[in-house]
């Protein structure tokens, strides 16, 4: 019986034909004892059988519910669980390194109700929480179900045109946002017919599906020609948990993150081209 679904700790740097070259690495580095965030990685195989059926193979979605399963016993966190919820990223790795020619999805998991969980795990900010949801739901919307992407750009405008004149993402609040993840959800729905999916386990579904196909998209290919890289080989698709420190800090606006980044930069500088650091 063919396996579709390894977990990081099952595969090795020598693997890169069937886990890519990012699965067959961070398995590596698991395996190293490297602090790799858990996830598992689907196949290439499963792919091209994608690609080739038109669909996933029943076996592989049986796998990968079973490796999420134990992701989620791991991390003692559940996708979409409304106090302490589980966020998990999913990524394209083909064998060959292609930056930027297909698609990636994260903070999958949020949901109406997780969202107010992830609030929780920030400390309460209710307003980063939200900002991520709706964030969530244009990226869903545009990768995975081709919602076009300027929809809910003029939603978002029209949101900052509403709050005042040249108002900024970061100018909006808790409760602007949750008034534009109600109009991104109608956006979603005005363009497939469809309820913006609640239960994770779809969105994760759907997610890979998107990853699969992305491999026959048109940047993905033009990017194989250029380099001479097979169209055969597929893509792999890793689902990784995103560890907590990985999020921005919720208290410090975008802005003001990269005037602390400006400042500690000319800092630096400065105590290297000073008199002191040249004798160092």
């Amino acid at each position: 019986m063919t396996k579709y679904v390894y977990d990081f700790s099952e595969g090795n740097k020598d693997m890169k034909d069937l886990l890519g070259g990012k699965g067959a690495n961070l398995a590596e580095m698991t395996n190293m004892g490297l602090p790799v965030p858990p996830g598992f990685t689907i196949t290439t195989e499963a792919c091209l059988r994608f690609l080739r059926d038109g669909g996933p193979p029943p076996e592989m979605l049986q796998e990968a519910g079973e490796h999420l399963a134990r992701l989620e016993e791991t991390m003692g966190k559940q996708l979409g669980d409304p106090d302490d919820p589980l966020l998990v990223s999913v990524r394209s790795g083909a064998k060959f390194s292609m930056p930027g020619m297909m698609d990636t999805v994260l903070n999958l998991g949020l949901n109406d109700r997780s969202v107010e969980g992830l609030a929780k795990q920030t400390e309460g900010d209710v307003r980063f929480a939200r900002d991520a949801y709706r964030r969530f739901i244009q990226m869903f919307g545009k990768i995975v179900m081709d919602v076009p992407a300027d929809a809910f750009e003029r939603a978002l405008d029209e949101a900052k045109e509403a709050k005042f004149e040249g108002a900024q993402d970061t100018d909006l609040d808790a409760d602007d946002l949750a008034t534009l993840i109600e109009r991104f959800k109608t956006i979603y729905r005005e363009h497939t017919h469809e309820e913006f999916p609640q239960d994770p386990k779809d969105q994760l579904r759907l997610s890979i599906d998107a990853v699969f196909r992305s491999w026959n998209g048109k940047r993905a290919r033009d990017y194989r020609r250029q380099n001479k890289i097979s169209d055969d080989l597929g893509t792999a698709v890793n689902a990784g948990t995103t560890p907590a420190r990985a999020w921005p800090s919720p208290a410090i606006p975008r802005r003001a993150r990269r005037s602390r980044t400006a400042t500690t930069c000319r800092t630096r500088r400065a105590r290297t081209s000073s008199p002191a650091s040249a004798t160092r």
